[in-house]
């Protein structure tokens, strides 16, 4: 994976600046993370980083739940992201730091849930909205619709 120097990840034949805020919550909640346990997971994320293309731009924590602020190519899905991050980093923080399952009942470190977010690398989608209005000055609008959140999460 390479980064290009307007921060979008170059490809052969693609080139794409995809960013994703993810939250994963602690199993149970449980306030877990510390700063020895903050270092191993970050020490963690940049060998995911090294071993799949999901490049981490940011890690920081609550001491119950993670953010992680990731940038990643188009052929993977934010779900695939997620179940590489949450996996891996699970498996490597029990084996680094075996305390842990004592805090954690049912071998799990993270909640079965998670949060995730499009992130705009320079715009939100109003800029967006008019880059497209004023290309070629005979842009018409066809249809427009809010965005939604949908429940059931």
């Amino acid at each position: 994976m390479e980064i290009d120097k307007d921060k979008h990840i170059r490809k052969s034949h693609n080139k794409n600046a995809l960013l994703y805020h993810i939250v994963c919550p602690v199993g149970y909640r449980r306030k877990v993370i510390n700063e020895k346990i903050a270092e191993t997971l970050k020490n963690i994320c940049v060998e995911i980083g090294e071993r799949f293309e999901i490049h981490f731009m940011e890690i920081g924590d609550d001491s119950d739940h993670v953010h992680f602020l990731v940038q990643s190519v188009s052929t993977m899905t934010p779900k695939n992201i997620v179940q590489t991050i949450k996996s891996i980093t699970a498996r490597e923080l029990f084996k680094h730091h075996p305390e842990i399952r004592k805090m954690l009942w049912g071998g799990k470190f993270w909640t079965s849930g998670y949060y995730i977010n499009t992130v705009g690398l320079y715009a939100g989608a109003e800029s967006i909205q008019n880059y497209v209005k004023n290309q070629g000055g005979n842009y018409k609008k066809h249809y427009s619709a809010q965005a939604r959140l949908f429940e059931g999460i």
